[in-house]
Order: structure tokens, then sequence, then C-alpha cells
């Protein structure tokens, strides 16, 4: 594997331990400066990831769009020593005003996704882009798994030491890529920065116009909708249905991202060898959709975590969409690409986590019409069903190269 592969998957690890690195310490950190209870530092810590992912979905096609005008390398080695400093101002944060500032800096530079993401379309011939993508797919699940281990491993020396852990991380990287990112983007195929463009709506307006990419962008998005059902809602669905402890729901998850990145950095390319790029999205939603239904009605935990791995086949389909998205698009706006791809993942942990939380409260409260914990899953399902519907009403030919 080439060193700028790693430095890339580096990086979307770093970005995706953004949030799951904190989890462990937050609620002790906004007691200790802010005072207070715990509900009230869940309020002030919900209030954070969410400004967290619009800082994501704000900035995913600014980031993209600067990658495309300036060079992927400059905008990706800023970004990481920015965050550098952002997890320094984090550490030394001793105002809750000044925390959420972070979540704010942090946001952004972490919404360089988008420009990783273009960098591996750079390097990657058309018909190696969607396994390629699997790469980025894997760094996420390492940094889902990464992310939370960490930082409870660090509480155990205080609120503070998880952030100078992340600190040292993104300047070792950052280090890194300077001696080992090349740019890809030459002077001749860089084009002008636009506002218009440079913003979420405006990006996937104007991408929306290709021929062929509406719909693949609709997928993609209920596609993240749906499968944000297991962050927004698996500690709580555990907890109810299999009386899980904090542990174990903590297990299930790494479990979880393990699996996640095994398919997307090796399954993937096997399925995608025998299967192509449409054939991998539709069976991708085949399992998803299936996996969605088994654990909506199991009643064993043991069952549960067993299903995990066909849980996370589902990971198959995102690769895939932007292998088809990507040849879709010009060279010099590959970034203006996932920087809207990025922006609809953020949309979707947006807007998920409101919905699935909301159906898991109303079929298990006191005055639930029916009682039924897997009912968020059961949503997942019907959107998964409706996006293989969407993604099937196009002409295969609209696929191809």
């Amino acid at each position: 594997m080439r060193p700028a592969v790693v430095f890339i998957m580096i990086t979307i690890m770093i970005d995706a331990m953004g949030i799951g690195l904190i989890i462990p310490v937050m609620p002790d950190l906004i007691r200790e400066v802010n005072g207070g209870d715990l509900s009230n530092a869940a309020l002030w810590g919900g209030i954070m990831a969410t400004t967290f992912a619009v800082m994501q979905f704000l900035f995913g096609p600014v980031m993209g769009g600067l990658s495309d005008r300036y060079g992927r390398r400059p905008v990706l080695l800023l970004a990481l020593v920015v965050m550098a400093a952002d997890y320094v101002l984090m550490s030394i944060a001793h105002t809750i005003w000044l925390l959420m500032l972070g979540r704010i800096i942090g946001g952004i530079t972490a919404a360089t996704h988008a420009t990783a993401s273009a960098y591996m379309a750079d390097i990657s011939k058309p018909e190696d882009r969607a396994a390629n993508f699997g790469l980025i797919g894997a760094g996420f699940g390492i940094g889902f798994v990464l992310g939370p281990l960490m930082g409870g491993v660090l509480a155990e020396y205080g609120t503070r030491a998880p952030f100078w852990a992340a600190t040292f991380l993104a300047m070792g990287n950052a280090i890194l890529g300077w001696f080992v990112l090349k740019e890809t983007v030459k002077k001749e195929n860089r084009r002008a920065f636009d506002w218009r463009r440079a913003n979420p709506f405006g990006a996937i307006r104007a991408l929306g116009k290709l021929p062929g990419i509406r719909h693949l962008l609709v997928v993609y998005f209920i596609y993240h909708v749906a499968f944000a059902v297991y962050p927004s809602v698996w500690a709580y669905f555990g907890q109810e249905r299999f009386a899980w402890t904090p542990a174990l729901i903590g297990y299930s998850l790494g479990l979880f991202g393990v699996m996640m990145a095994l398919v997307q950095a090796g399954l993937i390319r096997l399925v995608l060898r025998y299967l192509g790029e449409r054939g991998t999205v539709i069976i991708g939603h085949m399992f998803s959709i299936l996996a969605f239904g088994v654990i909506a009605t199991v009643t064993s935990g043991t069952w549960a975590l067993i299903l995990t791995p066909l849980a996370a086949l589902a990971g198959i389909i995102p690769p895939a969409l932007q292998g088809i998205m990507s040849r879709k698009v010009a060279s010099n706006a590959q970034g203006e690409l996932q920087g809207a791809l990025s922006s609809a993942v953020a949309l979707a942990m947006i807007l998920s986590p409101m919905a699935m939380t909301a159906a898991f409260a109303h079929f298990t409260g006191a005055d639930a019409p029916l009682y039924l914990p897997g009912a968020p899953f059961l949503l997942a399902m019907g959107l998964a069903i409706f996006s293989l519907f969407i993604f099937l009403s196009r002409p295969a030919s609209d696929d191809m190269a």
C-alpha cells in the first residue's frame, strides 16, 4: 500500500474519531467546566454533537471546492494542523463556550473527508475507484472503533488526556503527510472557487444537473439516513431489548466497526470483481433490508451479535455508489462531488437520530400503542426498500462509464 494511501486512511480515521474519542469524558468534562447535573451535561453534549455534524454538513463542499482550486495537499495538511490546535484548545478550555468553539472548529476540520476522498479518486483508475473508496470506509470503521476505545482508556488519566492524545495523533499525521503526500491536482486542471457551488445546497444542485447523478445522490442520502439507525439507537435498543450493560453495548459497537472495516477494506473488492458496481449496490441493499428486518424482531442478544456481520455487509453500498458517480464527474470536480457527498452524510447524521430515537420512544413508552423496541429498524428497513426502488428505477445503462 502506498504511503499516501496510508496517510489518507489515517486522516479519515482521525475524522471518524472526532466525536467518539471524547464521548467517554464529555459528561465529566462538561460538569467540570459548567457545573450542573448529568441531565444538564447531556443537554450540552447533545448540542455539541449536533453542532459538530452541522459544521461538517456546511463545510464539506467548501473543503472540496478549495481543494479543486488550490490542490488537495495544502487543504489536508492545513486542516490537520488546525485540528491539532483545536484539540489543544479543548484540553485547556475551562468554560462551556470554549468547548463549544472547539466543537465548531473540530467539525470544520473534520470535513476534510471530502478532500481525502477526492485525493483517492485522483490517484485511482476509474475502474478501481469503488474498491479504493472502500479503503476510505475502512479508515472510518477503524476510527469508529478506536475513538471510544481510546477515549475510555485515556479517561483513567483525566478528562483532558484524550485531547492531548488526539493532538499528537493529528500532528504526527500532518508530519507524515508533509513527506509522503504528492499534489494530484495539476495547475491546468484547477478551477476557480465559487461560493455559489461551495455550499451543500449549491453543490448538490449543480451536481444534480449532471446526467444520471440526481437519483444516485438521493439513494446515497437515504442509505445513510437508514444506516445511521445503529449509532442513533443501538445503546437504547440493546438496554431495552436485551438488558445489555454499557460495556457490552460498547463491545457490540466495536465489533460492528471492525466488521465494517473488513468489509470495506477487503470483501468489497471481491464483490465488485464478480458483480460490478451496480450489482454491488443491489446486493448491499438486500443484505441491509434483511438485517434491519431480523434485528427489529430478534429477542436474543446473542443472535443480535451473531447478525453483526450481516448488518456490516451493507457497507459495500457507499463505495460502489461513489465509484459510479465519480466516473460521471470531470476530474476537476472530484472535490466538489465528494464535498456534496460528505454533506449528505452529515445531514443524514443530523436528521436520522431525531427520527430513530422518536420511533424508539413512541413504541417503548408507557402509552405506546404497541411495544416494539425494534421500530427504528423497521423504519430503516422501509427506507432501504425505498432507496433500492429508486436505484432500480434507473436504466442499467446509466451506471456505465
